[in-house]
């Protein structure tokens, strides 16, 4: 009884899968993309399209980057915390 509770369970699993890859496909749409926002998550804090940054914070990157963060991640981190 276990070995086709167990079963049933994988075929289970399997078949969510394969309705999430097929998701993912559709997602793929090339007039799709065009509509989605340039967005990007760092230290729990989300950002979409290119933030408006005043002096402080353009400094803020500016310094970030030196030391090795990236640019995209300067900007967000810059943006929230500086």
């Amino acid at each position: 009884m276990k070995r086709v509770m167990t079963g049933a369970l994988i075929a289970a699993v399997v078949g969510i899968g394969g309705v999430g890859g097929a998701a993912a496909a559709q997602a793929s749409d090339p007039g799709e993309q065009n509509s989605r926002q340039d967005c990007r998550t760092y230290s729990s804090v989300k950002e979409c399209g290119q933030p408006k940054l005043n002096d402080k914070q353009r400094a803020c990157v500016t310094s970030a980057v030196q030391q090795g963060m990236t640019e995209r991640r300067a900007t967000v981190e810059c943006s929230a915390f500086a």
